[in-house]
């Protein structure tokens, strides 16, 4: 699951930083998840350590009578414009100094390699496997760790076009084992009708301030 809606007045690319929470709204998307899967056989809830992703996971938890655990491996992917405004149309791509950050967008330069994430998001998802084994799991993490895990698993390129990822705020990208194999994949947006139009999967462009393009 992808976290909800954060608060973010500035708009600024918030990464990796502590203090940035859910909005009101971002609340009504976690709880929102929470009754969809209310019916679900889910006995382990971990989320990233980053609050966002843990209030998020909070109604999950709280509805099925669990505790959220954390798991580090499962945190937003590094970068180095963190704290920095960085989206579509705000000249950030015309600034010399930050040329030779977006040199390779196949590793990307900018942050975090897209292996290593899948690495990571990998091992998470193996360990939310073990510990609901024969049951469900519910991992909140965030939205370029998920799409680069999904896109391994699907056996597509990893570097890609970050306006067309199929990872909307509050949604769900599903694994489905049978044994220790990843036999299927699934994508649904439970909360859709709470997410803005132009932060929904597939709107294409970002407005100004929404670094959509670096993680979030």
């Amino acid at each position: 699951m992808r976290h909800g809606e954060v608060e973010n007045p500035e708009g600024i690319l918030y990464g990796r930083l502590d203090g940035y929470h859910l909005s009101d709204l971002g609340r009504q998307m976690a709880d929102r998840v929470a009754e969809h899967l209310e019916g679900r056989d889910i006995t382990h809830v971990v989320a990233s350590p980053l609050e966002r992703a843990q209030e998020t996971a909070a109604p999950v938890a709280k509805a099925h009578g669990l505790d959220v655990t954390a798991d580090e491996r499962l945190i937003e992917a590094g970068n180095v414009f963190q704290g920095k405004t960085f989206g579509v149309g705000d000249g950030a791509l015309r600034r010399p100094e930050n040329w030779r950050h977006l040199r390779n967008p196949f590793r990307p330069s900018w942050g975090e390699p897209y292996i290593d994430q899948v690495v990571r998001m990998r091992a998470a998802l193996e360990s939310a496997k073990d510990a609901a084994r024969g049951h469900e799991a519910v991992c909140v993490s965030h939205q370029l760790p998920i799409w680069t895990l999904r896109g391994y698993v699907e056996r597509r390129r990893l570097w890609h076009d970050p306006r067309r990822r199929q990872c909307t705020l509050a949604s769900l990208t599903s694994f489905t084992f049978l044994g220790d194999t990843i036999v299927a994949v699934g994508y649904s947006e439970p909360a859709r009708d709470l997410v803005p139009p132009h932060l929904r999967a597939g709107a294409g462009r970002a407005k100004k301030g929404q670094s959509k393009g670096f993680g979030a």
